[in-house]
């Protein structure tokens, strides 16, 4: 990452923190003065969005570092590898939103629910929509796996805070069940995003093909020297891919010119396809 995307990912970051925050403690402080289950538990959903964003902060700065004799890579996958520790908050805070459904179920309390109670879910749901459709615009613009999988998390709020207004309507008709009932649909939902954000994350470290071979291989294929290509292989992050590849050439091809060529077709596949860090090209005679 460089120090340029690394200041604009971190300023992105800190302003949808400040706005997470204002938004979990209007819900959690409300949601606790109205005894309201499904409105407390999405006040901790965003709470987690502001420590993930924390936990992005640290990572970014990890991940901008340069490359050095132990991570001849880079440290880009210090940004993915902490996109999955967000994953892992979310599993945590589900269970711990499903545990307190479980206790409201067997032990139902009364809920207040009033105009502010109403307030206070639509201006979070905007700030909400807001901050997901910023985040996620720049994620895709900086190639950012963590602003993406932010975004993602971001995103679950909505639900969630759509599922809490409808149990509050269903409260003030007089069916205070409807509050467990959201408080188990925000941790599904929380869940889901969370193992979204795992496989995403999991693809990047395990070495997923990033791009369609047969796309590698049209690019060059109508290169003058190329009479075959074969054993492509791509992997990394979508700002940092790493392409292998062999070509075959005329058996009697100089070396000088050989070389020239692979260097053509790492320059035409750089082109082609944005984000790539690295192409190693393997001659082979034909």
């Amino acid at each position: 990452m460089t120090d340029k995307k690394y200041v604009r990912v971190r300023n992105i970051l800190i302003c949808v923190l400040v706005l997470n925050w204002a938004v979990a403690l209007a819900k959690i402080l409300y949601g606790h003065i109205t005894n309201s289950l499904s409105m407390f538990a999405d006040g901790l959903h965003s709470l987690s969005d502001g420590s993930s964003n924390i936990i992005g902060l640290i990572g970014i700065f990890i991940a901008s570092r340069p490359k050095d004799v132990d991570h001849p890579y880079g440290h880009r996958k210090y940004e993915t590898l902490i996109s999955m520790a967000i994953a892992m908050i979310l599993f945590f805070i589900a269970f711990n939103i499903i545990k307190r459904s479980i206790v409201r179920f067997i032990h139902p309390e009364f809920t207040r629910v009033d105009p502010l109670s109403f307030i206070v879910m639509f201006v979070t749901l905007f700030i909400n929509v807001a901050v997901m459709k910023y985040e996620y615009t720049k994620g895709k613009e900086l190639k950012s796996d963590f602003l993406i999988a932010d975004s993602y998390h971001t995103g679950s709020d909505i639900f969630a805070s759509i599922s809490v207004i409808a149990s509050l309507i269903s409260i003030k008709m007089g069916f205070p069940i409807a509050d467990v009932i959201a408080g188990f649909i925000i941790s599904l939902l929380i869940c889901y995003v969370g193992v979204d954000i795992l496989k995403h994350s999991s693809r990047v470290l395990c070495d997923y093909a990033v791009i369609d071979v047969k796309e590698v291989e049209e690019a060059i294929s109508d290169m003058p020297g190329v009479i075959g290509c074969h054993r492509v292989r791509t992997r990394g992050r979508l700002d940092d891919i790493y392409v292998d590849l062999h070509i075959t050439v005329d058996k009697d091809m100089p070396i000088k010119k050989a070389h020239e060529l692979s260097t053509s077709v790492e320059k035409r596949i750089r082109n082609k396809f944005s984000g790539v860090t690295d192409v190693i090209v393997h001659i082979e005679p034909s």
